[in-house]
């Protein structure tokens, strides 16, 4: 029995190894909005970041977020005039949602990958409980 255990496991830890070095790759930690909240109520210096159009921000938006919609936000290292206005500081925590989470996820790469250093992907307005402002 152990003949046949061994292997699997082994294979198994590799492919685990390979999640993890995935996840560093891309440059961001991801939380859930609750986490978010607590979060936001015990830190003072962060930015928080709304990346959806500005249509849906004008429609209600987590208080205090400033819109940066992702498709301005651009991508291959040099993020834009209006991401280096915004954001001067690249070592400032940044946190960054969406509608339901895959906006924010693309726009955490791209900051990421033009050298921010403290990003927080939190998700989705949609999985938000806490008050919204229009």
């Amino acid at each position: 029995m152990g003949k046949t255990v061994l292997p699997f496991m082994a294979c198994a830890l590799l492919m685990c190894q390979g999640c993890f070095a995935q996840k560093a790759q891309d440059g961001f930690k991801s939380i859930t909005m609750e986490e978010a909240g607590k979060f936001m109520r015990e830190e003072k210096d962060f930015i928080l970041i709304d990346v959806r159009t500005k249509a849906e921000y004008d429609g209600g938006h987590i208080p205090g977020a400033v819109l940066l919609p992702n498709e301005e936000i651009q991508a291959g290292g040099n993020p834009g005039a209006a991401v280096t206005s915004l954001l001067p500081d690249k070592d400032r925590t940044i946190l960054v949602y969406c509608r339901s989470g895959n906006r924010s996820k693309q726009a955490s790469a791209k900051l990421a990958e033009a050298g921010y250093s403290r990003i927080i992907e939190i998700g989705g307005i949609n999985s938000w409980t806490g008050p919204v402002e229009k």
